[in-house]
Parts: structure tokens; sequence; C-alpha cells
């Protein structure tokens, strides 16, 4: 009992119990499918550039989708909306599961799937997080955010995988099916939501008037306009210097397969320890100094990579990375959910989301023109300095960001 109060406290809510069991439990399943995912693609084609089209046609909805769905989520009731791009989602994966199974998966089935799932994303991104500002005490989001970021590190990246890749083992459609039973089951869980979110936005506006109201309202917070800034150029460079990511891997620090999981773990054992350091850190140096920090870090970490040839040093590296990452997010996404009017929020996510995922997304496809160009160091040199200029240039702004202490465990 007393583990799952610290777990999750009762200020929390019961609310945030059922939203945050149904991100455990579709993570599980979306984990699953990192693992399988890959390798399904690969067992119908041995083409690189067919394998990375499939995860820039999964990001792709981000570029063209993700303003509008932030203005869809303003005026349709936000829990609706996640149960039913929910159930969307298992529908799909199930369908392309069985198709699988009975041996009938052209590739081009397989990049709509992955295309008609990234457009349900950016609906339930959308949605689900500003869900998570309605059901939880304001004052207690910090606490929220990092326990979402513990649960899809420990869930997503690290329980997943093994499960994906054993069912795939096991026939090459049950990951899918499994993936799409995920998902009904967390619709079945948000439907059970004792908060009722009214629509918040006219549907008598034009649509594209109401986004330009989302884009206006970020633009014009210099705060959270420099953490848009921020992400977008932190994940063009992480898109770009980790887009080929495996192949520096084998030929720069010399892993095996096996080693190169063990990579992959270590930096999401540094994520898991990201939960921890937020509450340590957070009312002692506050969100501007973990932000700064963070820019710094960043940076650090392409020029290490960049210059490194050592495992051991790459390994450690990466664990400092994993600590970052969920630092920042939670840092970020809380100070953001604070400041953004209710109203404005799924439209504001929409373009913070936009400058996230479609900054990987543009990142990806550059990092390996230029790894391609110029060798596989070459993005990492390239994101260490993209990365210096813009820690200069938002370190002052950063100050906009800033919030007093938020509570903690």
């Amino acid at each position: 009992m007393r583990v799952l109060r610290i777990l999750c406290p009762p200020e929390l809510g019961r609310d945030f119990v059922k939203l945050w069991s149904a991100a455990t439990i579709s993570n599980l399943g979306d984990g699953a499918l990192l693992a399988a995912g890959p390798l399904l693609v690969a067992s119908i084609t041995a083409e690189p550039a067919a394998v990375a089209t499939a995860v820039f046609v999964q990001q792709l909805p981000w570029l063209l989708f993700a303003l509008l769905s932030g203005a869809l989520v303003d005026r349709l009731d936000r829990r609706r909306v996640v149960v039913a791009v929910d159930l969307i989602r298992g529908l799909v994966l199930a369908a392309l599961g069985a198709a699988v199974l009975l041996g009938s998966s052209p590739l081009w089935a397989v990049y709509l799937a992955l295309f008609l799932l990234g457009t349900a994303e950016t609906l339930a991104d959308n949605a689900a997080g500003a869900l998570y500002v309605t059901v939880v005490p304001r004052q207690y989001l910090g606490q929220a955010n990092a326990r979402l970021s513990a649960t899809f590190t420990v869930v997503n990246q690290l329980g997943g995988p093994p499960i994906g890749a054993l069912l795939f083992a096991l026939g090459a459609g049950i990951p899918l099916v499994f993936d799409a039973v995920t998902y009904v089951v967390a619709a079945g869980l948000i439907a059970r939501l004792s908060v009722r979110p009214a629509t918040t936005e006219r549907s008598d506006v034009h649509l594209l008037k109401q986004v330009g109201e989302g884009v206006r309202w970020l633009w014009n917070h210099p705060g959270v306009r420099t953490l848009a800034g921020s992400i977008l150029v932190m994940n063009v460079t992480f898109g770009a210097a980790f887009a080929t990511w495996v192949l520096y891997a084998r030929e720069r620090l010399g892993l095996s397969e096996q080693q190169f999981g063990l990579l992959i773990a270590v930096g999401a054992i540094g994520a898991l320890a990201g939960t921890p350091v937020y509450h340590l850190l957070e009312p002692r140096i506050g969100t501007l100094g973990l932000l700064r920090a963070g820019l710094v870090i960043e940076t650090a970490t392409h020029l290490v990579l960049a210059i490194t040839q050592s495992p051991w040093i790459a390994g450690l590296t990466m664990v400092v990375f994993g600590v970052h990452a969920v630092v920042w997010g939670t840092v970020s996404t809380t100070t953001r959910q604070l400041v953004t009017p209710d109203a404005l929020m799924g439209r504001v996510n929409s373009v913070y989301l936009l400058a996230s995922v479609g900054g990987a997304a543009i990142g990806t496809l550059l990092g390996g023109l230029l790894a391609q160009r110029f060798g596989l160091t070459a993005p990492f040199l390239l994101a260490f300095v993209a990365m210096a200029a813009m820690t200069v240039v938002a370190w002052r702004p950063l100050r906009h960001v800033s919030v007093q202490a938020l509570p903690t465990v």
C-alpha cells in the first residue's frame, strides 16, 4: 500500500490513476511494436531506404495535421477524442495484424497503416495532454508529468520491446494484435473518467482562424516561444545525429548487435533515473536552472559522441542524456501547461508537438544524407554546432519560462 501511495499519491486524483493506467497499457503495446515493427518491415524488404521510409511515414502526419488536430481538440470533448482515436488505432492494428497472420501484407499496406496511426496520434497526444491538465490539480502537474515520463521509459522502452520480439517470433502479426488490444483496454479506462471536460471553442469559427490564434499566442509568449524553438533545434539535431545510430555503434564503436541493444538499454536506464532527479533538483535549482543545464548537456552529448571511439564513454554519455531527456521533458511540459489558457491548450500543444516531432522527422532525413556524404560523425558535429548556437540564443529568454517550485513527494 505504501508503494502504491508513493507511485500514485492521492493528491493526483483517481482520474489520474485511470489516465496513467491507460498510458501504461498502451505504452506496453507500443513498446512491443518498437521491436516488432522494424522486424516486420525488414521481413518484407531489405532496402535501407524502404525501412527508413517506414519511420518517416508515421512521423509525416505531424508535419501535415498537427496544427489542425490541435484546433479540433479545443473544439471537441477531449475525453471522447482519446476514446475514439484509441478504438480506431486498435482497429487499424487488428486489421494489419490479421493480414500479416494470413500472409497478405504488402509494403504499401504497412505504410498506409503507419500513416493512419501517425495521424491518429496527432489527435490522441494533443487531447491526452490537455486531459491531464483537467484532471490533475495544477500544483501537482510536475509530479504527474514525471510519473508519465518514468512509465514511458520503463514500459515503452524497457519492457515492451522484448515482449514484441518474443511475440514476433511466435507470429509476425501477433504483436500488432497485442497492441490493438492494449488500445481497446486504454479506451475503456479513459471512458470511465469522472471528469467530463466541456468543449472550449465555438464550432462556428473557421478552423484555420482558430489554428492562427494558437500560433499567435505561442509566438507572443516569450517563454513558450523559447521552449518551442529549443525543442525544434534539439530534435532536428537529435534526429540527424541518431538517424544512423546503429551504424555508428557498429562501425565506430565496434559493437555487436547484442552490445548495441545494451547501449540502447543504458540510455533507457538513465531516463528512468530522470524522475527522482527531477524531484530532487526542481525545488533546489528551479525550472530555469534545469532548462539551462539541459541545453548544456545536450550540446556536450553531441560533442562527446563526435570525438569518442570508446563504447564505455558513449554508454555513460547516453545515461546522462537519458536523465536529461526526462528532466527537460517534465519541466518544459509542466511549465507550458501552467501558463497556457485551457481554451488554447490543444492548439498551443499542437504547435509545440509540430516543432518536436516534425523536427525529429526533418532531422532523420538530414542525418542520413550527411552521414552518407561526409561520414558517420558529421551529423554529431553539426548537431554540436547547432546546439551550441541554440544555447547562446535561448540562455536569457529562458528566464521567461521559470515558475515557482512545485510540490514534490
